[in-house]
């Protein structure tokens, strides 16, 4: 059995190397052989993450690769690092991507006479670009592992290239993502060129001996800007619906479910080890511009979620809004709020996957994806809509799946001063569950009138989609309903495990130790972190999560049976009309927007420091 270290690097290898025999051998081998084959490799890569979280424990396993180790705290080697919460993502991706290959088994009709591994090969490339990202210790590997995984996901949301809007969505996704991938390159030159490194622990030390000043907040801003690009975040969310709603079911399955997530996992890790110590950024500063960020991400991705009738449309602003409240829990700079964050993530991550899948059904069976347009059709499928109501109480916070957990402990790590947090988590989840639960009363049971159109108002219906799969009308294939069967389960037991809360409050603990990061990688002793936070369920927590589940379905009955008044006409036309017209579609428009988004960052934090 191999060395911990060398599961570092064997997490990375076997999809990629996986991703490069498909490629080849794809075009010889039978179909049934390359869905074996990239399931075998898929639950490898997750058995290697899941052997490498249990021999993490409560420290950090480091891989200098070549051999290339430190020599008096100087390096050269490219390194690995796995703490708990870098390899708990990491095996979270693995997870999914398998889930993915199991609902992905004969998904797809290859052109005619060609056996091709394409698809396969792409979903084991991004894996190794997400785990990849996930585990690195090093800001450029980590720029190189991030357009690595971009450029995949491009070519998966595009991949149907017989159809233009694919093809579109994959362009805009394209354009806005490089863009900011081209200012993080720049923010890491900026820091190169004054430190002459680029280890993440490395950069932290030598920032640390040198004052502060614009050059550094400048470096910060830009470096952040292709993860918080990545993660969707408000005003650089733009793309992410667009490509949603036209990327193959078990793409977006993906991107909501863990991509996005990535990009909030990189500006904390990037802020933890690199802008946290005396030579950075000041943490009120941090704290208060990210917080303002993440709350406005969750509230706008709320209000656009509940005006789609879209269904991807729809479930893509709630990632949008539940990744403003990862980002919110992350911004309060506490090892409560990284924790529940953590949690929260992890349940979020099972149950979205879970709701596209179902919604992939929806979509090959009816051909549709139009909440309207299938009023009431689905109502000979009684297990499907059971499952995604399931899905809109998991987002709502119900307890106890792991989405409620993680959510109580968030709410939990504000201070005081805060008094309105848990009010936005309650707020936000309510919304978005509800608009789950709404889909679910009309789609799979009909409920309410037959919604009434709203002329003059920008529509995006999911009208005259192609199913993905030959036959819509043929028997729903077992892993189509299996798959987010368990995925469903997985958030459940997020939320039931205590051992699952308690290693994730020692990640916690880990992940904001600047010092022990450093010496874990360079290798000299540091004293042992604080102690871990609290992560079981309270009464209030459950209270709140109650609280929450209970909006939401008031919020969805609400929907179906009443019909919207002229008071409410009026508010739709005075502050939600104008914030949906902002969604336009214009690839102009969302370049324009990623140049604001960086300005306003820029100002925010300067006018934040001191020097």
């Amino acid at each position: 059995m191999p060395g911990t270290e060398a599961l570092l690097p064997l997490a990375v290898a076997v999809p990629l190397l996986g991703a490069v025999v498909l490629a080849l051998a794809g075009r010889w081998l039978p179909r049934l052989a390359i869905d074996g084959l990239t399931t075998a490799l898929a639950a490898a890569d997750m058995m290697c993450l899941a052997l490498l979280w249990a021999r993490t424990g409560d420290g950090r396993a480091v891989s200098w690769l070549g051999g290339w180790t430190p020599s008096k705290g100087e390096s050269v080697g490219i390194v690995l690092v796995a703490d708990r919460l870098g390899s708990g993502l990491a095996l979270l991706v693995a997870t999914l991507v398998l889930a993915v290959v199991a609902y992905s088994w004969r998904y797809f009709d290859e052109p005619s006479g060609e056996k091709s591994g394409t698809f396969p090969a792409l979903l084991l490339l991004f894996e190794a670009g997400m785990c990849g990202f996930a585990l690195t210790g090093d800001l450029f590997n980590a720029f190189v592992f991030f357009e690595l995984m971009g450029v995949v996901a491009y070519a998966l949301t595009g991949y149907r290239i017989e159809d233009p809007r694919p093809l579109h969505g994959a362009l805009t996704f394209g354009i806005v993502n490089s863009l900011a991938a081209y200012c993080s390159l720049l923010g890491i030159g900026l820091l190169y060129a004054r430190t002459g490194e680029l280890g993440l622990a490395q950069l932290g030390r030598s920032l640390d001996n040198h004052g502060r000043d614009a050059l550094v907040v400048c470096a910060f801003v830009l470096v952040l800007t292709g993860p918080l690009v990545k993660a969707a975040v408000a005003p650089f969310h733009f793309w992410l619906p667009d490509a949603h709603a036209v990327a193959p079911t078990p793409v977006c399955m993906l991107l909501s479910g863990v991509m996005v997530e990535l990009g909030v996992y990189g500006t904390a890790r990037i802020y933890w080890t690199v802008f946290a110590g005396p030579g950075g950024i000041p943490q009120p500063a941090v704290r208060t511009t990210l917080l303002a960020l993440g709350v406005g991400t969750a509230l706008i991705g709320a209000v656009m979620c509940w005006q789609q009738r879209n269904i991807k449309r729809l479930l893509a602003f709630s990632t949008i809004s539940h990744i403003g409240l990862f980002l919110s829990g992350v911004a309060l700079l506490v090892p409560e709020g990284l924790a529940g964050t953590a949690l929260y993530v992890a349940g979020h991550a099972c149950a979205k996957a879970a709701l596209f899948a179902l919604t992939g059904v929806l979509l090959d069976r009816y051909g549709s994806v139009d909440e309207h347009g299938l009023h009431g059709q689905a109502r000979d499928l009684p297990v499907l809509g059971v499952l995604f109501a399931l899905g809109g109480l998991a987002l709502a916070g119900l307890p106890p799946f792991g989405t409620g957990l993680g959510k109580a402990i968030a709410e939990n790590a504000s201070e005081h001063e805060l008094w309105w947090f848990p009010g936005v988590f309650i707020l936000v989840s309510a919304v978005t569950g509800g608009a789950v639960l709404r889909v679910t009363l009309r789609v799979f049971t009909g409920a309410g009138p037959y919604p009434s159109e709203r002329p003059g108002e920008p529509e995006t219906t999911g009208e005259g989609e192609e199913p993905e799969i030959q036959g819509p009308s043929r028997k729903i294939p077992l892993p189509m309903l299996a798959v987010p069967g368990v995925l469903l389960l997985g958030s459940l037991l997020v939320g039931v495990l205590p051992a699952v809360g308690r290693s994730l409050a020692d990640a916690s603990r880990l992940f904001i130790s600047r010092p022990g990061y450093t010496g874990a990688v360079l290798r000299f002793a540091v004293p042992s972190a604080q102690t871990p936070p609290s992560t079981g369920w309270t009464s209030s927590g459950v209270l709140l999560g109650f609280v929450s589940s209970v909006l939401a379905v008031a919020a969805a009955l609400t929907a179906v049976r009443a019909s919207r008044g002229r008071r409410s006409a009026q508010l739709n036309h005075r502050l939600v009309l104008p914030l949906r017209r902002l969604h336009s579609g214009l690839l102009g428009d969302y370049v324009c927007w990623l140049a604001v988004g960086i300005a306003v960052l820029l100002t925010a934090l300067t006018a934040q420091t001191r020097w």
